[in-house]
This record gives structure tokens, C-alpha cells and sequence, in this order.
């Protein structure tokens, strides 16, 4: 399957938690490791979330820095990635920052009802600009089906930011290459806290271990990566 280079990035706390419960967003990382990520982000081609992080968060997904902006144009790309949405009922929110920012475009992948809803979704856009399109990736969406378009789109990096059912997802698929994590140095402890993974049958299970390629420290967060041999 000729398909991109899959990287899943993900900060959480020592509990496995991806946000707590309350009303605002829960800071699990530093400065220098968002820098490290905008670093990451410039190197990929197009950005991927699910439904979940964009009613929760409203992200823009941005390549923040001006000099990685710069450094993509002088490369012939675009100052940002083109942005993914995963959602499989389609209902997306028209004025998400998403859909508003950046230069690259944005593509929803949904399947069955979801595409109809999404496509009239994204016609109630304020604006037309940046474009959006609606992709059928299957009845639920499937990572083949979404890595199989992307790859046509010219997508030769992907990263994957969330949140816990993207990446149940994608990590389930067997179709990872990289994983990112930054463990911040605290418990959330919150039974309801959203978790980084939910129960699923993943490939590298005790058996089938990942590989560690990088463990360190930036500040107090600890920045583990691993390679999942998807793409050995």
C-alpha cells in the first residue's frame, strides 16, 4: 500500500491522561517542547485529528514559527500543512478555526450518513477559503482508506495529534511507523479524564514490543520516541 510516513505525537501525564476534566485545557508540555513539535510539524506534509480534538479544542494547526514558515516556502510548499479531520457522523463545526486558517486546505474523511452531513456542514462555511473537501473513507472510516488518499494528495509525512480515539485508531492499525510521546511529570488522577489510548487489539503488544529510539529530557518532561517497524 503505498501510503505516508505515519508519525503519532501525543502528550500526556504520567497516568496515561491526555486533558483532565475541567473547563480549560490542560497544559502537559513546555515551551521548548512545543517548539519541537512546531519543528516536527514543518517537516510533515499534512496534520491529522479527530472530531473529538476539534469540538474540544478548536485548533488551528499551525506551523507557529515564521523561520519554519519561511524555510517551507523557500522548499516550494506551502507555509502549512494540509489539515485532516477524522469523524465518522460528520457532524464538524463550520466555524472551527480549522477551516479558516492556514494556506494548504482541509479534508474531512466520514463514511456512510457522515458524508452528506459533513459536505452540508462545510457549505455553511463563513468562508470558502482556505478549501475544504469531504472524503468517504469507508462506514467507519478506515486508516487505509484516509492513508490511501493522502498518499495521492502527495502526503509523504503524516502527523497524527489526537486525540484518544485517533489514536486507538491509528495505533491499532498497525500502520504507524513513529510514536512521539512527552510524559509531563504529574498524575491527573481523574477517572474521567480522557486517556491517551482505550482498549483495543494492538499490534506491539508484550510479545511484540516497540523499539526505543530516544529517551530524554526537556525540562521536567520526559520525551520518549519509538519506532513501530510499520515502515521497516
Amino acid at each position: 500500500m503505498d501510503r505516508p510516513h505515519t508519525i503519532l505525537s501525543c502528550a500526556m501525564s504520567v497516568d496515561g491522561r491526555i486533558d483532565d476534566t475541567g473547563p480549560e485545557r490542560l497544559r502537559l508540555s513546555n515551551e521548548a517542547d512545543f517548539a519541537e513539535i512546531d519543528e516536527l510539524r514543518a517537516e510533515c506534509d499534512a496534520i491529522l485529528v479527530g472530531v473529538g480534538t476539534l469540538r474540544a479544542d478548536d485548533p488551528r494547526l499551525l506551523v507557529r514559527s515564521p523561520a519554519l514558515r519561511e524555510r517551507r516556502r523557500a522548499q516550494g510548499r506551502t507555509e502549512h500543512l494540509l489539515k485532516a479531520v477524522v469523524t465518522r457522523g460528520g457532524d464538524v463545526d463550520p466555524s472551527a478555526r480549522l477551516f479558516a486558517t492556514g494556506d494548504a486546505g482541509a479534508v474531512v474523511y466520514s463514511g456512510g450518513d457522515g458524508v452528506d452531513l459533513a459536505r452540508a456542514r462545510l457549505a455553511a462555511r463563513p468562508t470558502a477559503e482556505p478549501p475544504a473537501e469531504v472524503v468517504d473513507a469507508g462506514d467507519p472510516p478506515t486508516v487505509e482508506a484516509i492513508l490511501a488518499d493522502l498518499a495521492a494528495r502527495g502526503v509523504r509525512r503524516l502527523l497524527v495529534e489526537g486525540g484518544g480515539h485517533i489514536h486507538t485508531l491509528f495505533l491499532a492499525s498497525g500502520l504507524v511507523d513513529e510514536l512521539r510521546l512527552a510524559v509531563a511529570p504529574f498524575f491527573v488522577g481523574e477517572a474521567d479524564a480522557p486517556r491517551f489510548v482505550l482498549p483495543a487489539a494492538f499490534p506491539h503488544g508484550p510479545a511484540s514490543p516497540m523499539r526505543l529510539v530516544e529517551s530524554r529530557a526537556i525540562g521536567d518532561v520526559a520525551v520518549l520516541r519509538y519506532r513501530l517497524g510499520a515502515g521497516e
